[in-house]
């Protein structure tokens, strides 16, 4: 008699839930105040104009407006809002 357990699919199940990390809105897109524009682990984007930062790094509108992407080299990479009346 076998004394170990068959080591197939009965040791497997354990993974973690995905968390939906990215870029939730684009370039040139309108968005309201409070809108979550990236979700993200440590500052790939950096918060611009108008665009405050979560203490998790999320990027988030202040205001409602167009969203800008603007690489500034080696500073990094800035979203901004562009406010529209």
């Amino acid at each position: 008699m076998a004394h170990k357990k068959g080591v197939g699919s009965s040791r497997n199940g354990r993974d973690s839930n995905s968390q939906r990390l990215g870029v939730k809105r684009f370039g040139g897109q309108l968005v309201t105040g409070g809108s979550i524009l990236v979700r993200q682990r440590g500052t790939k984007f950096k918060p611009g104009t108008n665009v405050g930062i979560g203490k998790d790094d999320t990027l988030f509108a202040k205001v409602g407006g167009i969203v800008l992407f603007e690489d500034k080299g080696a500073t990094g990479r800035f979203i901004s809002i562009q406010a529209v009346e």
